[in-house]
């Protein structure tokens, strides 16, 4: 299981490279994300080397952060692999709030990063089923 930074930043521009050059100047790398915006205030959710020093340098920059737990799934680099996984959690009656792609840096393979309500059950239930979670 992993946790994800969530930050709340305004919807204006150089928004996003403020939040990743102070990810960069502090060493942190990202391994996956996706934004999402409204008019005026937009999340920025990202998986990422070091969450708890991403919380502490973006909070002392002003930003709103949280960490939420998420999972991230290895999946084959074919057709119909993410359709197999919420295939997999539709049969076990499982809400999936949102997805991102990322990538295994030691296998090279594509890696879906899943939010659910209930990250301890989605993770037993696709261990059991197969998947390897990261």
């Amino acid at each position: 299981m992993l946790k994800q930074i969530s930050i709340y930043a305004e919807n204006k521009k150089g928004c996003l490279q403020n939040v990743t050059g102070i990810l960069c100047r502090n060493g942190i790398n990202i391994l996956g994300s996706v934004t999402n915006d409204s008019a005026e205030y937009g999340i920025i959710r990202m998986v990422v080397s070091d969450p708890e020093k991403s919380i502490e340098v973006l909070s002392s920059a002003g930003y709103i952060c949280k960490t939420t737990p998420v999972l991230a799934v290895e999946c084959q680099d074919e057709v119909g692999s993410l359709d197999k996984i919420l295939k997999t959690l539709f049969d076990s009656n499982i809400n999936v709030n949102y997805t991102y792609l990322s990538f295994n840096r030691e296998s090279g393979l594509p890696i879906m990063v899943i939010h659910t309500d209930d990250t301890a059950q989605v993770e037993n239930i696709l261990i059991n089923r197969g998947y390897n979670c990261i």
